[in-house]
């Protein structure tokens, strides 16, 4: 699948720049424009913006489309469209704000649900 290699690639690079409480989300049954969202976050937003530019940059040389990039400037809340793949790079007070990971355990509860029923 091509989505895992991407995946995988996209999780050693954040890794590379010590991303820290990485999560990953497969909303693809969910999901009208993407099948995989990752989450994580850096320890300030000049961390912040480092692990994005490491992220694009290595996106490019694997020849990955990156359709989309926003807050790489501020650093605060990165957001990266990789087509099948997005990827959302935040400062932990930002993350816990949203609480974009309840968001998504609710998003996949809900589909649970559906799948049961």
């Amino acid at each position: 699948m091509q989505d895992n290699t991407k995946v995988k690639a996209i999780l050693e690079w954040l890794a590379e720049k010590k991303a820290e409480n990485i999560k990953v989300y497969d909303v693809h049954k969910t999901s009208g424009y993407t099948d995989i969202i990752v989450v994580c976050e850096g320890t300030a937003d000049v961390h912040n913006k480092a692990i994005a530019n490491h992220l694009i940059d290595e996106a490019k040389a694997s020849k990955f489309r990156v359709l989309s990039k926003e807050g790489v400037d501020n650093g605060q809340w990165v957001l990266i469209d990789v087509g099948d793949i997005i990827v959302h790079i935040f400062l932990p007070q930002v993350r816990e704000h949203y609480k974009i990971d309840d968001l998504f355990a609710q998003v996949r509860n809900h589909h649970d649900q559906e799948e049961q029923a």
